[in-house]
């Protein structure tokens, strides 16, 4: 099975040569002394050349080098092997670039970081080869229902569950080990072939029977039982191989010498590629995130969210480095041309508040567009010379955003773009612009989560024991904000005859929910948008009786008082909505600020009334009990608002937020613009990020230009009072504080792209 490449008695003494070794490379590695702090927890700055197949003849190294201490990099990820090998391969599929003409050119760039003090990791590529290796071992690559190969342009995808995981690619990572003594490995395609297919090769008929005793499934079928188990079963094998690379490598190299491949900052995108965030970042000593740009749905404040998440399962004492493309990798991928500066400047910069480690990101080793080589340089010296500020801190936050990458499997299905993102989306979004700091809160981790309020954006799938879990929170006195489907389905996308939660939001369905069915391709597209249909909320108690504006007579009159989370819409009775909504029967004791305007037609004008005016349909209902303020909202304003950004959306959530957390959020600014804010606490200091995300291109790729905002007001509660001075590590210099209440309010005269508060 392994003739063509080495026999099997040779890969084993190869593999034991290398474990024998493991004693004097781990004297030789980087960082790897005894009760040395790991290199991986010291290397804040990273950087990486992707090498393409005609750089052998043209890598200019003396000219990296001083590229790389420009940009004050500590390492460098550089090209190993894979689906190409920068070096003389000993297997003979191993696949040599077409210009590398015998030269060792990973081996020569690793010895010159090394002589330089940086640290190493290889990079593989290594789910597909070329043909004459799938004519070797035809076995080992995956296949359709009709036994076809799957390709991927002219390259054979490999499977997964094949000896080339098991046997070549261990064998292909210890000879890296051997011969140039790399300090880690990455892989930014190590997780093989996605959801779209599913493989029929043997491997996996034999495995996955043995697994459940079922056949493969026929299609692709969220409803039939073998589908559900090959996507269980396929996350499981991806952590088998998470966990086999680091026994390889630690093994053949030091303990120091670890295997991270990376992940994407999307959990939708991790989802379609079966990586278990969770169960990832568990086992993982650094998080190499393969995240290189926003998009006009997210915008940069997607970055930051990105690093608060990925830390809020990996620990904030480990490190999460993130490729941050110097090429235009958005819209449109002109890999050899530059991005905009301010465009690549301010992912980086969010990113960095959001706690990501920069690593500056060039497509080969030659560039006629070298406007790029200066971009990263600036902000990799902003980070080493305020280093102490940007690692070993603890996030401040009472609000946590509930996220569940098997709701976005089992309940978004194949349209987690609209049943998962969206809402999630929608309130980022939200809590950007109303200077709230939050955290995502992975929902198995609830039981030790401690923010004042848990926003649950559509989260559909919830299990019994998920749903036991926020009860509990509730029962401490925690607050709770839930949208749309909420709790409506299990943890299999199968849905309940009542809410799960429906005992906290004292709402019921009066109807079975429907199962979920597949969104038209037609209507998926027009969601993005335009609304659903042409419907509205109409606010309670209604007050245009007594506000200007012309008379019909029959107004209802203007008595009583509204609920705070309807401050800011005392001019208004109705606010738009775009969305459906269904009857619910409430518990005593709820109030109803909103309810539900049915559609009516928009086209042409003259028909644009409302033929039903109000109906009794909750879109809001809020209760109390005890210390705790539910709201649940089936209205779902978070999807819209992330589609269509209408303020009114906005600010109805963020006003349900302040109302949820009773006056407990820590930070408030005043001030124009849209502004990221990032909060920490560093012993005895307070440190906050001020991401200025103001600029003509906020909502479309890419920004050319940075549009300074203020003056700026700041107030936060600080952990510790401090001796009435504020440094500022971005303008410099410091600037006086007064205290208000125990709290610390500063002025800033303008922020550029960001500002950086340390208190204490």
């Amino acid at each position: 099975m392994f003739t063509t490449i080495c026999s099997s008695s040779t890969r084993r003494g190869f593999l034991r040569r290398n474990l024998g070794a493991a004693a004097a490379l781990a004297a030789s590695s980087q960082g790897s002394a005894q009760g040395a702090v790991p290199w991986y927890r010291r290397a804040y700055r990273w950087g990486q050349t992707n090498i393409t197949e005609k750089d052998p003849v043209r890598y200019d190294i003396e000219w990296w080098r001083l590229h790389w201490k420009r940009t004050e990099v500590q390492a460098v990820i550089i090209n190993a092997g894979g689906i190409v090998a920068y070096y003389p391969s000993r297997f003979p599929l191993h696949h040599r670039a077409e210009f590398l003409h015998g030269r060792d050119l990973f081996g020569e760039l690793t010895k010159a970081a090394h002589q330089d003090g940086i640290f190493v990791m290889a990079r593989m590529d290594s789910n597909r080869t070329a043909e004459d290796f799938f004519r070797a071992h035809p076995d080992w690559f995956t296949r359709d229902a009709e036994g076809n190969p799957y390709r991927a342009a002219d390259k054979y995808i490999t499977c997964i569950h094949s000896p080339y995981y098991d046997e070549y690619l261990p064998g292909v990572l210890g000879e890296i080990i051997e011969r140039s003594h790399p300090d880690g490995f990455t892989d930014n395609s190590w997780a093989g072939m996605g959801r779209e297919n599913i493989c029929y090769c043997d491997n996996c008929k034999t495995k996955f029977k043995a697994k459940t005793g079922k056949t493969l499934p026929g299609r692709a079928d969220w409803d039939d039982p073998a589908y559900r188990q090959w996507i269980l079963w396929s996350y499981e094998r991806r952590i088998e191989i998470w966990e086999l690379n680091n026994r390889t490598t630690q093994g053949a190299g030091s303990k120091d010498c670890i295997w991270s491949g990376m992940n994407s900052g999307s959990v939708t995108a991790q989802s379609r590629s079966f990586r278990d965030l969770r169960e990832i970042c568990k086992r993982a000593h650094i998080m190499m995130l393969d995240h290189q740009r926003r998009d006009d749905d997210t915008g940069f404040q997607q970055n930051g969210d990105t690093g608060k998440r990925v830390h809020g399962l990996l620990g904030w004492d480990k490190l999460a480095p993130e490729s941050m493309a110097m090429y235009q990798s958005g819209p449109g991928y002109y890999r050899l041309a530059s991005k905009p500066a301010p465009e690549a400047r301010m992912w980086m910069i969010d990113g960095i508040a959001g706690g990501i480690q920069p690593w500056w990101h060039y497509i080969s080793a030659y560039q006629e567009d070298r406007r790029m080589y200066h971009t990263a340089e600036p902000v990799m010296k902003w980070c080493k010379e305020n280093a102490e500020y940007l690692v070993n801190r603890q996030p401040v936050a009472t609000v946590g955003v509930v996220w569940s990458q098997r709701n976005t499997d089992f309940y978004g299905r194949d349209e987690a773009a609209q049943r998962v993102d969206a809402p999630y989306t929608g309130f980022m979004h939200t809590l950007v612009h109303g200077h709230i700091p939050y955290l995502p809160v992975h929902v198995d981790d609830i039981e030790r989560a401690d923010p004042r309020l848990l926003i649950l954006p559509n989260v559909g799938g919830l299990s019994d024991a998920q749903c036991a879990a926020i009860r509990k929170f509730v029962e401490r006195g925690g607050s709770l904000f839930a949208t749309g489907a909420t709790s409506l389905y299990n943890e299999w996308g199968d849905p309940r005859p009542d809410f799960g939660l429906a005992d906290l939001f004292r709402a019921h369905t009066t109807g079975a929910a429907p199962a979920l069915q597949p969104v038209p391709a037609s209507r998926r597209q027009r969601d993005r948008f335009a609304p659903d249909v042409h419907t509205y909320l109409r606010l309670s108690p209604e007050w245009r009786a007594k506000v200007d504006g012309p008379k019909a007579g029959d107004e209802p009159p203007a008595t009583g008082q509204r609920h705070a989370v309807l401050k800011g819409f005392e001019e208004t009775d109705i606010l738009p909505y775009g969305g459906t909504l269904s009857p619910l029967r409430l518990d005593a004791g709820t109030v109803v600020p909103l309810t539900f305007i049915p559609p009516f037609p928009v086209y042409p004008p003259e028909t644009a009334w409302m033929r039903q005016p109000k109906t009794d349909i909750p879109g809001l209902v809020l209760s109390e009990r005890g210390r705790s303020r539910i709201a649940y909202m089936p209205a779902d304003l978070d999807r819209r608002y992330a589609a269509e950004h209408l303020p009114d959306h906005g600010n109805l959530l963020a006003n349900i937020v302040r109302w949820a957390c009773g006056g407990g959020i820590p930070l408030a600014v005043q001030g124009p613009g849209w502004i990221d804010c990032h909060l920490y606490h560093q012993g005895n200091r307070t440190i906050l990020h001020l991401v200025n995300l103001t600029s003509a291109n906020t909502w479309r790729a890419p920004v050319d230009e940075l549009i300074p905002v203020g003056p700026i007001k700041v107030r936060v509660r600080l952990v510790r009072p401090g001796s009435g001075k504020v440094r500022l590590l971005v303008s410099g210099g410091e600037r006086a504080v007064q205290m208000v209440g125990g709290e610390a309010v500063v002025a800033l005269d303008a922020i550029l792209d960001h500002e950086v508060l340390v208190f204490g």
